[in-house]
């Protein structure tokens, strides 16, 4: 037998050879990826928390406290996420003007962090609906400046994993904030206004962090090699927008008129059984899956190619939507989430960094308002359409509707020329 002393020096070895391995890899992971990618990641983990705490009480909220109907829940939403599409597109274009990116970024992280837990005051969905409005005005300022960012802040042999790892800060905010909300309501004995409230506490830590740690970082000038290599692909990139992104947000285009709010999807979850008290820990739950995932999802990107990864996550999409059409026992809703999660890791990173393949530095933020304008105008027909099916055919027929726009859409992103990556 094996004595308990050289049990525990063989366990010590082992821990001292992991660590070695470890740490060094950890130190490299975060010297690529630089300051502003880090801590870019930490302002979307704490407005996360903030918004999350609010996010998956909202239908219900709305639906049960307020008398909303569905078709209105889609309307709030759609109406909120084109607002915020619209501004990208513009505050995108104006930081490519000015080439400055923080500005933009500070205002649109402090607006939404004030005003999100204004919704503890609303007594109609009229006011729920300003709020929101005013929370993705907020929103739409900051995000296309931010990725920006994000994307001149590290090599473009790793925009892929460095997307990747923003959404997966963004997404264990997702965490977070549904498990505190979930304390609040079922052991601190907090009513849904009261959680509303308390939001605003990890929205002004965001930011305090955007303001402390985030450097504005002028686009890097191409190396001469880079330059012989790839003048053709550049010079279209930063004279003009190329026909192949065009056709890259049409495709995009289609994949959101089936992508509406996840506001349905709580809403369905309700249906199956999910009591109100667990929304915050379903909701947790679905981000745990995008947290330890989407960082490896984005870098897959790196190593596979962006298109294909794209197909395969919205092939998933569908088949969870068809799902939620099938679905009549609350496990059925547990296990649908945690799959919806995968997609979110394979595509969320992988979107945005096929954007930056496209195009130059200097065209770079205006390419990212255009990308969230496309999703923002998406968003409102969807939702409002989902909500229509909904309400006059059932949750069925809307989830079929959805899965079949994202197969379509698969489809779509197969065929499009593709990208040569621009630095």
């Amino acid at each position: 037998m094996v004595s308990a002393t050289r049990v525990g020096i063989l366990d010590t070895l082992a821990s001292e050879r992991f660590f070695k391995w470890y740490i060094p890899r950890v130190t490299e992971f975060r010297r690529a990826l630089g300051r502003n990618v880090l801590a870019l990641t930490a302002v979307s983990f704490f407005t996360d928390v903030s918004s999350e705490m609010i996010y998956p009480l909202l239908p219900v909220f709305l639906t049960a406290t307020l008398g909303a109907s569905a078709s209105t829940l889609g309307a709030i939403e759609g109406a909120a996420e084109t607002t915020a599409s619209l501004l990208k597109l513009a505050s995108g274009w104006w930081s490519d003007r000015v080439r400055r990116r923080k500005p933009l970024v500070v205002f649109g992280y402090t607006l939404a962090s004030l005003v999100r837990p204004l919704v503890a005051a609303a007594q109609n969905a009229g006011q729920v609906l300003a709020i929101r409005l005013t929370d993705r005005v907020g929103k739409g300022i900051r995000n296309a400046p931010r990725d920006a960012l994000i994307a001149e802040s590290v090599d473009p042999a790793i925009r892929g994993r460095a997307f990747g790892f923003q959404r997966a800060g963004d997404n264990a905010g997702g965490v977070v904030g549904p498990l505190i909300a979930f304390a609040l309501l079922q052991w601190a004995g907090f009513q849904m206004r009261a959680v509303f409230w308390l939001a605003l506490i990890p929205g002004i830590l965001a930011v305090i962090t955007v303001i402390a740690f985030v450097k504005e970082t002028r686009p890097a000038i191409p190396s001469a090699r880079a330059a012989a290599e790839n003048m053709a692909a550049r010079s279209a990139a930063e004279n003009a927008l190329p026909k192949s992104f065009w056709a890259y947000l049409g495709v995009v285009l289609v994949f959101t008129l089936g992508n509406s709010t996840d506001a349905f999807l709580l809403l369905r979850a309700n249906q199956l059984g999910v009591p109100l008290a667990l929304m915050p820990i379903l909701w947790a739950t679905l981000n745990v899956v995008k947290t330890l995932t989407s960082t490896h999802g984005g870098a897959l990107s790196d190593r596979f190619g962006r298109v294909p990864i794209l197909i395969v996550g919205w092939v998933l999409y569908a088949l969870v939507y068809f799902g939620f059409a099938l679905a009549s026992q609350q496990w059925h809703a547990w296990t649908l989430f945690c799959v919806y999660g995968l997609f979110f890791a394979l595509t969320e990173g992988t979107e945005r960094a096929l954007v930056a393949d496209f195009v130059g530095a200097s065209k770079r933020g205006t390419a990212f308002g255009w990308f969230h304008l496309t999703v923002g105008l998406g968003s409102l027909p969807a939702s409002l359409l989902f909500g229509f099916v909904w309400d006059r055919m059932g949750a069925h027929s809307a989830f079929i509707m959805g899965a079949a726009l994202a197969a379509v859409a698969a489809v779509g992103i197969a065929v499009i020329p593709k990208p040569r990556r621009v630095e």
